[in-house]
């Protein structure tokens, strides 16, 4: 029985040698660090979020540290000559470094912020910093062309309370909470980045569904609230609640189901309306979006004749915005829950075609059928393009390709691909969608 009620996302590691030898010579080294105490000088800030300092040639990666901090840090795991630690005492602090707003954070806890530590300008900065970092080293891109394409990071309209939806996991004590880097959950009774209402509801909430593994919160603009439970087995379960709110389920196969309310919420992007139906993702920080459309808008820069493909198009929010400076759009979408609600967003426009299937077999019969393209809009998940994807966009004739990024690894292996593959990167605009934390949003343009 469920009842419910309210009274008011990495190191990249170098891959070692598989010989014989070198593993032997492995085993001997493993472990020598681990437990021991060093004293280290946080000179940079790592994609993944730790605070990074040598060790006699050797990189040691130490969350909840700044760059320019001196630290004393315990050595907690090894992998080859990679190594991480924990911190011990802090001998000098950097300036940015602020007091945690949450009483969750720090070593050990809730690993769902990993820089409330740091001062918001200094947050923006590091971003920056990062992500150059990436360009140069996983990408290769030459600096001289990373200091003419990279523009200064726009900040969050908010810092604080901007996620509309809080997704949290089972912990041992049967409570929900986020995850910990210690592969356990805290959990949480406060959440400083999520909505006041979510964690509201999650305060009041009084839940007995073993089978479900996680919980989603949704707000929608409209401030309607939907619980979501991700389960283990197609079997749906006796459930009552008093609260005005919608209950869904995500079967295994990530198929929804409709228990209560709505099937989906609603949101406002810059006066245009979207639903979104549990299941479908969209980026959570909804009072940040208008400047992303603002940016990819940019970006696409289409004289209105254009022929634009939109990839990885969920809801259909770019192609929304779009529509009024293209001949045609294609919108390519996998998850069927989303393409049908790109079909009632998009119903207006007779421009825009709705296609269901994953972007690789899509592409793959529009160049069988000698389809051709002017601009490509691309929002893929944190893994990035696959090759089918980089060659695909050449064979159907694209120009110009606007690449919306979530992770600065990805974005960096892909711009090398396209680059190589005759593309030419000509600007990239970082934003922040996602204050005290290390993710970072990213719109690069690229040209044949």
């Amino acid at each position: 029985m469920l009842a419910a009620r309210i009274l008011e996302n990495g190191a990249v590691f170098p891959r070692m040698n598989k010989g014989k030898a070198a593993r032997k010579r492995g085993r001997r080294r493993q472990g020598v660090l681990k437990g021991k105490a060093l004293d280290l000088d946080i000179r940079d800030m790592a994609h993944g979020g730790h605070g990074l300092a040598d060790y006699r040639g050797s990189p040691v990666f130490v969350p909840y540290t700044l760059p320019g901090e001196s630290i004393t840090a315990e050595i907690t795991s090894e992998r080859g000559k990679v190594r991480f630690g924990r911190g011990l005492r802090l001998k000098a602090a950097s300036s940015d470094r602020v007091e945690p707003r949450c009483p969750h954070f720090g070593p050990g806890r809730c690993w769902g912020c990993q820089w409330q530590h740091i001062d918001y300008a200094a947050q923006l900065l590091l971003k920056q910093d990062v992500l150059a970092d990436q360009l140069a080293r996983v990408g290769r891109l030459p600096d001289e062309l990373i200091d003419a394409v990279l523009q200064p990071i726009l900040p969050s309209p908010e810092q604080w309370a901007y996620d509309h939806s809080l997704s949290l996991l089972r912990a041992e004590t049967g409570k929900w909470g986020l995850r910990r880097q210690a592969r356990r959950i805290e959990a949480i009774g406060e959440c400083h980045v999520a909505h006041p209402d979510l964690i509201e509801l999650l305060l009041n909430l009084d839940l007995d569904y073993d089978r479900a593994r996680r919980l989603t919160l949704r707000r929608g603009s409209d401030g309607r609230l939907m619980l979501i439970f991700e389960v283990d087995a197609e079997e749906a379960p006796a459930l009552s609640t008093d609260l005005p709110l919608s209950v869904n389920l995500l079967l295994p196969d990530r198929q929804p189901v409709n228990l209560i309310g709505d099937a989906h919420s609603r949101f406002e992007i810059d006066g245009r309306r979207f639903r979104i139906t549990a299941g479908a993702t969209m980026r959570a920080n909804i009072g940040a979006l208008a400047g992303l459309v603002a940016e990819v808008l940019k970006a696409t820069s289409s004289p209105g004749d254009a022929r634009i493909l939109d990839l990885y198009a969920g809801v259909g929010i770019f192609s929304k915005f779009l529509a009024g400076f293209a001949d045609l759009i294609t919108l390519v979408e996998s998850y069927p829950p989303a393409v049908t609600d790109a079909d009632v967003n998009l119903a207006e426009f007779d421009n825009i075609d709705v296609v269901e299937g994953s972007v690789e077999t899509v592409l793959g019969d529009m160049i069988d059928e000698g389809a051709r393209y002017d601009i490509a809009l691309l929002d893929p998940p944190g893994a990035g393009l696959s090759e089918d994807v980089v060659k695909g966009l050449s064979k159907l004739g694209v120009g110009r390709i606007v690449y919306v990024s979530s992770d600065p690894a990805s974005l960096a292996r892909d711009s090398r691909r396209l680059i190589d593959g005759g593309f030419r990167l000509r600007a990239i605009q970082p934003l922040d969608l996602a204050p005290q934390t290390y993710f970072i949003t990213a719109v690069a343009r690229f040209e044949r």
